[in-house]
């Protein structure tokens, strides 16, 4: 049986793909150690995910190791060599916060961590797609100097604006605040590129936004939406942070996201960028998703304004799929902002 690897496979985008694959016929071998519980705490544990996918998947292996150890990481590149026919990447630190007080381990994990990988698809399986989860954080705040008007509930931008339909692969990545993580995942997402246009590697980095989904194992410092809507649903209240609440993001449902591997692993190209999110289709403030959530739940949510932004976070961020889009227009959305949360909503719920 073909074989795709997973890193991070108990995280959100890691389980879906497991499921998706699986669902498609390979053997699933996924590497997680658990990060996330060292990272954020009993929030980020992932060990319900772990358990529900070894259910649900039968030809799925698990390594409980870190990716920073390139030595572990060659065993199994070495036990399972050329049956591997597609390499996902989504382990990483994902927290801005984290890792401005932790910045080597930061670094070793988002940057080290995926060179390692690199390096072993290249020696043991160099016909393999590689898929690079990265982040829209590698522009940095330059989205931030876009000319932006405030509304009454958000942040946004003129229609004759050039990316009002969303920010494209164009934005420059240069001359902006980046934050720690932002850093350690631009190196990421630049060496991916290399190892596809100087070595030949198929490489591809999917510069995601914010992602979503009920497998999501939503923390305070990583995971917008379901760690809104959870922490809503529990403590009827919520801290806005910076920017009066009102600033934007787009939300791509895991489903979604990894509908695009599939097609990007059917024609692959190398040393590609796509920037992938939930564009004009999805997207809200925060002020907006907890009147959703709001709706959904029948509950009243205390809002608390804290007028100290994080550094480097975007006032707003909309992500225009054209690229990908023309490079495989076969892919359809089938997840809006309403749908994601009424369904995170169900989730937190029961």
């Amino acid at each position: 049986m073909s074989v795709v690897l997973i890193t991070g496979s108990c995280g959100l985008v890691g389980s879906e793909s497991a499921l998706f694959f699986a669902n498609k016929g390979f053997d699933i071998v996924g590497i997680d150690n658990n990060a996330r519980k060292f990272f954020f705490g009993k929030d980020g544990d992932i060990s319900k995910i772990k358990k529900k996918i070894k259910n649900k998947i039968k030809n799925y292996t698990h390594y409980n190791i870190d990716i920073r150890n390139l030595n572990l990481l060659r065993k199994i590149f070495l036990k399972y060599k050329k049956r591997i026919n597609l390499v996902i990447h989504c382990a990483a630190q994902p927290s801005h916060d984290w890792a401005k007080n932790k910045a080597f381990i930061d670094f070793e994990i988002n940057a080290r961590g995926t060179l390692n990988l690199l390096e072993l698809t290249k020696i043991y399986c160099p016909n393999s797609p590689f898929i690079f989860m990265s982040t829209n954080k590698v522009y940095g705040d330059n989205p931030n100097f876009l000319p932006l008007e405030e509304t009454k509930s958000r942040w946004e931008i003129k229609k004759n604006n050039k990316f009002y339909h969303g920010i494209d692969e164009t934005m420059s990545i240069d001359n902006c605040t980046h934050s720690f993580f932002g850093s350690s995942k631009t190196y990421a997402d630049l060496i991916v590129q290399e190892y596809g246009k100087n070595v030949g590697l198929k490489t591809s980095c999917f510069r995601a936004g914010c992602i979503t989904g009920p497998n999501h194992s939503g923390a305070k410092l990583h995971g917008f939406l379901s760690y809104l809507v959870k922490s809503s649903l529990k403590n009827k209240q919520y801290n806005l942070i910076g920017y009066k609440g009102k600033q934007v993001r787009d939300n791509i449902h895991s489903f979604d996201l990894v509908s695009c591997f599939w097609e990007y692993y059917k024609r692959p190209l190398g040393g590609e960028v796509f920037n992938v999110g939930g564009g004009r289709l999805s997207n809200c403030s925060i002020l907006e998703a907890l009147a959703i959530v709001e709706k959904y739940a029948k509950i009243k949510i205390e809002k608390k304004i804290i007028s100290k932004n994080r550094v480097g976070d975007h006032i707003w961020y909309i992500t225009s799929m054209k690229k990908f889009k023309k490079n495989y227009p076969k892919w359809k959305q089938k997840y809006s902002t309403n749908k994601i949360i009424r369904e995170l909503v169900n989730e937190f719920s029961s």
